[in-house]
C-alpha cells in the first residue's frame, strides 16, 4: 500500500486555501458590519451620506457571510456524499 503524495499535496493545498478564504470572508463581514456612520464634528471628510456607508457595509457583510456559508456547505456536501 503506497501513498499518492501528489494527490495528498493537492488536497492539502485546496484545504488550506478554502480555510483561508472562509476566514478572510468572515473577517471582511465583521469589518462590514462594524461600519458606523460618522458623527457630526468628528473631522471626517466623508463624501457619502452616513446611511449609504452603513448600508454598503451591511450588504458587503451579508454577501461575504453568504459566500463563506456556501463554501462550508459545499465542503460538507463533499464529505457526506
Amino acid at each position: 500500500m503506497g501513498i499518492d503524495w501528489a494527490t495528498l499535496a493537492a488536497i492539502a493545498v485546496v484545504a488550506a486555501a478554502a480555510a483561508l478564504t472562509v476566514v478572510l470572508l468572515v473577517s471582511f463581514a465583521v469589518v462590514g458590519f462594524s461600519a458606523r456612520p460618522g458623527r457630526a464634528g468628528d473631522g471626517s471628510d466623508d463624501d457619502g451620506t452616513p446611511g449609504t456607508r452603513t448600508a454598503t457595509g451591511t450588504s458587503v457583510a451579508v454577501l461575504c457571510l453568504l459566500a463563506a456559508g456556501l463554501i462550508v456547505c459545499f465542503g460538507l456536501y463533499l464529505i457526506i456524499a
